[in-house]
C-alpha cells in the first residue's frame, strides 16, 4: 500500500486517525475496510490492490490503538459509540456519502455499531470471519459465556478474553513476542482450539515461550514488519478492545440504541472461515442473522481466521460479486 496515499484527520473528540485513501470511479461506491486485533491497515495489503483495480474508492484506517492512529491507554476511549463516531468523522472529512462497510475481527464490532447508530450513512454491511455484535446491555459474565459455548459446540471459544483483559497481559506478551505471534497465526489452525479457546491456555503458551511454524500466508519478513509496527506502540492500547467487553464499559450506552436500529433490511454479506476455531461459522451465521432482516449472502472459504491474508483473490471475487449484486 502506497505510503503517499495515507492521510490523517483529527476527530471531534481530538484523536488523530491515519488512513489509506483512494478516490474511486464516480459510478462506484467507496469501501471502508476496518481491521481487528492486533492488526493495522497493512493487513489489507493483499486485498486493497484487487478492490482498487475494480474502480472502488477506499478508506482503510489504522483503527484506534494501532499504526499511525492515536493510542489512548484508557479503555473507555474504545467504546462503540466513540469508535463509530470517529469513522463517521473521517468519512465526513473525505466528503464520502453512502458507502459500504467491510469489517474483519474486531472491525466487525465497529461495523455493527455503525449499522446501529448511523444506518442512513451506509449502503451495505460485510462481516469477514466474525459476525454481527448485538448491542449488549447486560453485564459481561465470563462463566456464563463459557457455559453457552460449551452447550453450543462442546467447548469454550472466548477463554482468551480473560488473559487479554488482565493487567499484566501487555507485559507478558511483550516479553515473549515470537511465542505470541506464532500462536496468533496458527499452524496448524487447530492450535487455537487447544491454546486460545480454553481459559488460561494462551497464558500458558506465551509464558512457556512455545513456538509453532508460520503458515504459508505470511512470510518471516512480513511477520517482522508486523511485530515492529505493533511493538512500536505497545500492546496496552490494542488490548483495550477486550477490556471494553469484559468490563461492560458500553452496556449502559447501548441502551440508547433504538430497537429498530438493531436490525437492517439493507444487504449483508458474511464470509465464513471454515478453519477458524474461534469464530465457528455456524455460530457466526446465527449472529449475523440477528442483524440481517433483508438480503443476506453467506460465503464460505477454506481458511483460518486470517482470510484477508490467505485468500485475497477469492475474497475479492466474493466481495465484488456481492457489491454488484446489491446494485452499488
Amino acid at each position: 500500500m502506497d505510503a503517499a496515499a495515507y492521510k490523517k484527520h483529527t476527530t471531534t473528540r481530538g484523536l488523530t486517525y491515519s488512513y489509506y485513501r483512494v478516490v474511486g470511479q464516480t459510478d462506484k461506491p467507496t469501501l471502508v475496510l476496518l481491521h481487528g486485533f492486533p492488526s493495522n491497515s497493512n493487513d489489507w495489503r493483499k486485498l486493497v490492490p484487487l478492490l482498487q483495480a475494480g474502480g472502488y474508492g477506499l478508506i482503510v484506517p489504522d483503527m484506534l490503538g494501532y499504526g499511525g492512529t492515536d493510542k489512548p491507554v484508557e479503555p473507555e476511549a474504545y467504546v462503540g459509540s466513540a469508535l463509530s463516531k470517529d469513522i463517521v468523522d473521517v468519512l465526513d472529512a473525505e466528503g464520502v456519502g453512502a458507502s459500504i462497510l467491510i469489517g474483519h475481527d474486531w472491525g466487525c464490532r465497529v461495523v455493527s455499531r455503525l449499522a446501529n447508530r448511523y444506518p442512513e450513512r451506509f449502503l451495505a454491511f460485510a462481516f469477514l470471519s466474525v459476525g454481527y455484535f448485538p448491542p449488549e446491555t447486560t453485564e459481561f459474565d465470563a462463566d456464563a459465556v463459557a457455559d453457552l459455548w460449551k452447550k453450543d459446540i462442546g467447548r469454550e471459544s472466548f477463554g482468551y478474553f480473560e488473559f487479554f483483559s488482565a493487567e499484566d497481559a501487555a507485559s507478558v506478551i511483550e516479553s515473549h513476542p515470537e511465542s505470541f505471534l506464532s500462536l496468533l497465526y496458527p499452524n496448524p489452525s487447530t492450535l487455537w482450539g487447544e491454546h486460545m479457546c480454553p481459559t488460561g491456555a494462551i497464558r500458558k503458551w506465551v509464558e512457556s515461550d512455545r513456538r509453532s511454524p508460520l503458515p504459508n500466508y505470511i512470510t518471516a519478513q512480513e511477520l517482522d514488519q508486523h511485530k515492529e509496527a505493533l511493538w512500536q506502540g505497545g500492546l496496552t492500547a490494542p488490548l483495550n478492545w477486550y477490556k471494553v467487553v469484559t468490563r461492560s464499559l458500553e452496556s449502559a450506552e447501548n441502551q440508547s440504541i433504538p430497537e429498530q436500529n438493531t436490525t437492517t433490511t439493507k444487504p449483508v454479506l458474511f464470509v465464513a472461515t471454515t478453519k477458524d476455531d474461534i469464530s465457528v461459522p455456524a455460530v457466526m451465521i446465527r449472529w449475523v442473522k440477528q442483524l440481517a432482516q433483508g438480503p443476506l449472502t453467506v460465503k464460505e472459504l477454506d481458511a483460518d481466521h486470517w482470510v484477508i491474508l490467505s485468500h485475497p483473490i477469492e475474497l475479492a471475487r466474493d466481495l465484488i460479486e456481492w457489491i454488484k449484486s446489491v446494485g452499488a
